[in-house]
């Protein structure tokens, strides 16, 4: 059984509209709930969005009977706390089970209900990047109507950042170590569970692959090279011999009929990784050749990530996805984009298009240069009436002209406050992603590309509350003078 939200109130429990929230606290908590306190009493806004979470519950599972489950509003709010804080699953639970407002927000009264790590993990993980896009939206269409009034033109700023996947720096021996730890783990276990002995020493041949590892790692920068080619040799020659055992034995598991083909199809990816590494470290370690950027692969958990030089100082790379964003002068994020082998100039006129058509009151946008091409100056003047980029190179006296004007050079001098969206995204979550996947990134960048917006929504709400609070304490003390 699962619920958006339970809509009776249980005896003691406190309506979600009506519960205080410290106004003068400096942490990030509070600003977030008081943005989805605010989402929560638009009604109408609280029936699209439930809607949209609708849409998530699996369509084998009832609404009506069974087991009760977490309620999408549940789900919601746990996941926007976990990205807006930066915190790991062990802290969100903690605060799920602990603390006091949070949940009340999550519909408990004292300690009736406690969440399990594992029910957590699973539950967040259900929401997907399209469901959450949609609901952040409308937190946006929200902010804009209640902070919105005097600029109802909206303009933009666009830039990029890396966002660093959860892996270890990559050389082609420790990607051939984790290659061959995963094959054999995994053949030796399939092995096991059908009662078979073939792989026992499973343990013991790991361990004499490590050892070769260490031993290529420590000859890797010696003096005497003829030592470290035979190093490596010894390497991939045992690491080879592994490999054929290994399509060996996966040969007489079909021949017996063995059922299980995602356990085989697994084993068969890692040989297929173990390969590549074998013949790489071959060609680069041994016949002193070159490896193309193209042909490297740099995790063989997280296939997707990329190897990035922005040239920032003390930055000579980074290992990830970039994710580019574009962010109004009210600082919400109005639209984001996963960058995959995509170039800025190759994002900048999707990152416009998309934002214009959730957005059709965005009449401008400002870039720096590494979004520049001739065919995007064009592009994006036909979407936007005020685009602001700046040209590569020796100006034209045309050129020139266009990047003194006033609206330019405004538009430019704005520009850089999107450095402090990316450092805020940065500081909740955006940092590095520990989620699996390509999806498991995606659906990540945008749970927190939502929590910003939350949390921005929350804050302004926040400050509307601390100017009126000062407003009525300095009319207090000026009756109170005047009494006197």
């Amino acid at each position: 059984m699962r619920k958006v939200i339970e809509k009776q109130l249980k005896f003691g429990q406190v309506n979600i509209d009506r519960i205080e929230i410290d106004i003068q606290s400096r942490d990030e908590i509070p600003q977030l709930l008081l943005g989805l306190q605010a989402i929560y009493r638009d009604i109408l806004l609280r029936k699209k969005i439930f809607q949209i979470l609708e849409s998530i519950v699996p369509d084998d599972t009832s609404k009506t009977t069974g087991r009760p489950g977490m309620d999408m509003w549940e789900i919601l709010v746990l996941g926007t706390i976990r990205l807006n804080c930066n915190f790991d699953y062990d802290k969100l639970v903690e605060i799920a089970n602990e603390h006091k407002t949070v949940r009340d927000f999550l519909g408990h009264i004292d300690f009736e209900k406690r969440y399990a790590l594992q029910t957590v993990k699973d539950n967040v993980s259900l929401l997907t990047p399209e469901v959450l896009d949609q609901i952040g939206n409308l937190v946006i269409g929200k902010g804009h109507a209640m902070f919105g009034e005097k600029d109802k033109n909206l303009s933009g700023r666009c830039d990029s950042f890396v966002v660093e996947t959860d892996v270890h720096f990559p050389t082609d021996i420790n990607l051939l170590w984790d290659s061959m730890r995963k094959m054999i783990t995994l053949i030796a276990l399939i092995f096991s569970d059908l009662g078979l002995n073939e792989w026992r020493q499973s343990d013991y041949i790991l361990r004499k692959i490590k050892k070769m590892f260490n031993k290529a790692i420590k000859l890797k920068r010696s003096k005497d090279q003829s030592g470290s080619i035979a190093a490596h040799q010894t390497y991939i020659d045992t690491a080879m011999g592994y490999v054929l055992r290994t399509r060996r034995d996966i040969k007489i598991l079909r021949s017996m009929g063995y059922e299980s083909i995602l356990q085989l199809a697994a084993v068969e990816q890692y040989i297929a990784h173990a390969e590549r590494q074998i013949d790489q470290i071959r060609r680069r370690a041994i016949n002193d050749e070159s490896i193309a950027h193209h042909e490297k692969v740099f995790s063989i958990f997280e296939p997707h990530t990329e190897w990035i030089s922005k040239g920032k100082a003390g930055v000579p790379q980074e290992l990830g996805l970039k994710v580019c964003i574009l962010e109004d002068q009210h600082g919400f994020i109005l639209h984001h984009h996963v960058m995959i082998k995509q170039t800025d100039d190759q994002v900048a006129v999707e990152m416009v298009s998309s934002a214009k058509k959730k957005f059709p009151e965005l009449n401008g946008c400002s870039f720096d240069k590494g979004f520049h091409s001739p065919g995007n100056q064009t592009k994006l003047s036909d979407i936007i009436d005020n685009v602001a980029l700046p040209r590569k190179g020796r100006l034209s006296a045309k050129t020139e002209a266009i990047e003194h004007a006033a609206d330019f050079v405004q538009a430019r001098r704005k520009h850089s406050a999107v450095e402090s969206a990316i450092n805020a995204l940065e500081n909740h979550a955006l940092d590095r992603c520990p989620d699996h996947g390509l999806f498991g990134f995606k659906r990540y960048v945008a749970l927190a590309v939502l929590a910003r917006n939350i949390q921005i929504l929350g804050a302004k709400i926040q400050r509307k509350e601390q100017k009126r609070l000062q407003q009525e304490e300095k009319a207090a003390l000026e009756r109170y003078r005047r009494a006197a």
